[in-house]
């Protein structure tokens, strides 16, 4: 991380969950570890590629750098730029609050966007079982017909046929 601490256009920190950071990795929406993000500290995205320095490092060249903000306006396109403009005309209590208001929204978004995708793995779960229990029958099925017809048998008769029959080859020769 040394290699990265003097970086004008990100950071790379090292964050314990358990500990001081877990508000900052509850906003983030961390749930299990170690978790890498990347990206916009308002939009952070999960990192899923290697994770051996050289991925990492491969990864940020070609991914990483610096994005539309307050602090890089050249990158932005006009609609940000007015966004922007207007969010640095609103003191800290009103970005405060409503950045608290949106977060409410979005989770209300989220939870509400989350209900249908929760009832299709209800119906997921309730197939599964469906065909569980009809290869359970299959199989149930297969076996007792294989039983009513001595297949078990039939297998261990031919087998214990085949040596003598080859024995019987063998002399004959």
């Amino acid at each position: 991380m040394d290699e990265f601490k003097d970086s004008k256009h990100g950071l790379v920190a090292d964050v314990d969950c358990t500990a001081a950071g877990q508000s900052l990795c509850e906003k983030n929406d961390v749930k299990g570890y170690p978790t890498i993000k990347y990206g916009d500290p308002g939009a952070m995205k999960d990192y899923d590629g290697g994770r051996d320095f050289a991925a990492m490092q491969k990864f940020a060249e070609e991914n990483l750098g610096p994005v539309c903000s307050p602090d890089n306006l050249d990158l932005c396109d006009e609609q940000d730029k007015k966004m922007i403009a207007k969010f640095q005309k609103w003191d800290l209590d009103e970005l405060d609050l409503s950045i608290e208001e949106n977060e409410e929204k979005m989770k209300k978004l989220e939870a509400k966007l989350q209900k249908p995708i929760d009832d299709l793995n209800k119906q997921i779960d309730g197939l599964r079982k469906k065909i569980e229990k009809e290869v359970k029958k299959g199989e149930n099925s297969v076996a007792k017909e294989r039983k009513a017809q001595g297949y078990k048998y039939m297998k261990a008769v031919a087998a214990a046929k085949k040596p003598k029959a080859a024995e019987s080859e063998g002399e004959e020769k």
